[in-house]
């Protein structure tokens, strides 16, 4: 199949942060676009005024008449967060049209590009944003296709110079939900973490680490692995094929750092490793687990042969990714940052860099657990981590693409969270307590649709200054 000949493309859940850096891409180059998703939110929004059509109704009578009518071969991406009994993709499937997941389409895009792709169960999306921009702001032809929206670039897509003399590099976050990853062709993998994560699909921890191992396996014999060391420890003694491997990480690793301090606006550190030192590299994305991306980042950047001011000047001006430590307020009386986090091991590096940050003040965090099956798996994970916090609240379970399980629900962590103040909350009572215990340092944590929160407590935290 060759993409860039089809007539049109239907995307089944198009506003998913995947689907539509990839719906972008068909858009650029000139190729009809349209989709369904189940509600409006603010992405959907753009693609609409991109010139893309998308329609929130599961019903074939809403499919565009220039798709079903008009000659030409059609294409259907779909995501597994539509499941196959709607009433769309049994109408796709049961008229022939061709249906690829979002994973094949994303390898076959970028099958003949020279590729970074950034895998892990955490930390992936900074990463590779932070690969991306590092190589495009020193001037290197760059595509990306992310999984988050790029503050730099207020895109989830970045597109190369199609008329460059100079071969373009695709940096790719991969995805190792429902073994997505498997479907690229990396010359330079990157691997963040392999922290137990989608049990609902893998099994077991041990079905996890198989296919991150599978995944490794893909890249190229005479490319490179950049992996963190405790991520290594765990599949150290399995074949990885034949990449080069190095490691990375906070404190250990052949690429590591010295000297962190950290602030509240910025963290410093250097950069070592066997062949480079790089000293007083200044990241405006607080977080130790941030300095451990830009790790990985500037490793890729000196594989490409940036210069040390060039990665000096790519990472001071990284302002990170949306809903990744996000400060949405900072003032004497109250700061607010809003993080995705979903995993007890995102929310333990989250909480702990928000302690560094702010000593001695009283933290308050308001957390929505993501899926039935994830708060089942991690229960005493999430009820340690989240512990860190003075004050914790929170939400009900965001399903997702699940359907409820008797006996799960949020107040199961309550137990062994150990925070002196505790409980419950009805989302739609949130707002009204923040504003009767006045927080100190406010963050909002989850994957679900807490981030719908966010513009209604920043502006009753602006409203009060």
């Amino acid at each position: 199949m060759n993409l860039r000949n089809l007539h049109s493309v239907y995307f089944l859940g198009i506003g998913g942060i995947g689907m539509s850096a990839i719906a972008r891409w068909f858009n650029h180059l000139g190729i009809p676009v349209y989709g369904y998703d189940k509600t409006p939110s603010p992405l959907t929004e753009a693609l609409q005024q991109e010139g893309m059509q998308v329609s929130y109704a599961d019903d074939s009578s809403q499919i565009p008449g220039e798709f079903t009518q008009e000659a030409g071969e059609k294409l259907v991406v779909w995501t597994p967060a539509v499941p196959e009994n709607s009433r769309l993709y049994t109408y796709f499937k049961n008229n022939g049209y061709t249906i690829r997941k979002r994973s094949a389409v994303l390898g076959l895009i970028t099958k003949d590009m020279e590729s970074v792709a950034v895998a892990g169960t955490h930390g992936k999306t900074t990463t590779s944003s932070m690969i991306a921009h590092l190589l495009k702001h020193a001037g290197h032809n760059t595509a990306a296709f992310l999984g988050g929206l790029t503050q730099n670039y207020q895109n989830n897509l970045i597109l190369h110079d199609e008329g460059s003399k100079e071969a373009p590099v695709v940096v790719v976050e991969a995805d190792e939900f429902d073994r997505s990853f498997l479907q690229l062709h990396p010359n330079i993998s990157i691997v963040t973490s392999i922290d137990p994560d989608h049990l609902d699909i893998y099994g077991d921890a041990g079905q996890l680490v198989e296919g991150f191992v599978s995944f490794i396996r893909l890249t190229n014999p005479q490319g490179h692995l950049f992996i963190h060391h405790k991520a290594y420890d765990k599949i150290k003694d399995l074949d990885l094929g034949e990449a080069a491997v190095h490691l990375y990480g906070l404190n250990a690793g052949t690429v590591h750092a010295e000297n962190i301090k950290a602030g509240t606006v910025s963290f410093t550190f250097d950069y070592v490793s066997e062949s480079h030192r790089i000293d007083q590299l200044e990241l405006k994305v607080p977080g130790f687990h941030n300095i451990e991306n830009a790790l990985a980042a500037i490793a890729v950047g000196l594989h490409y042969k940036l210069s040390e001011t060039a990665i000096r000047a790519g990472i001071s001006s990284y302002r990170g990714v949306k809903r990744r430590f996000e400060c949405i307020h900072s003032s004497e009386k109250i700061t607010y940052i809003d993080d995705y986090a979903h995993h007890p091991e995102e929310i333990r590096a989250f909480l702990e860099s928000v302690r560094a940050m702010y000593p001695g003040k009283k933290l308050t965090a308001v957390f929505q657990p993501h899926l039935f099956t994830r708060t089942r798996d991690f229960a005493k994970g999430f009820s340690e981590s989240l512990s860190l916090a003075d004050e914790v609240i929170l939400l009900d379970i965001y399903p997702a693409r699940e359907l409820p399980i008797p006996g799960i629900s949020s107040s199961m962590l309550l137990p062994d969270i150990s925070s002196p103040e505790k409980q419950v909350l009805a989302r739609e009572n949130l707002l009204a307590y923040l504003k009767e215990i006045k927080p100190e340092v406010l963050v909002t944590i989850g994957a679900g649709d807490i981030d719908r929160l966010v513009i209604p407590i920043a502006k009753w935290i602006e409203d009060g200054e």
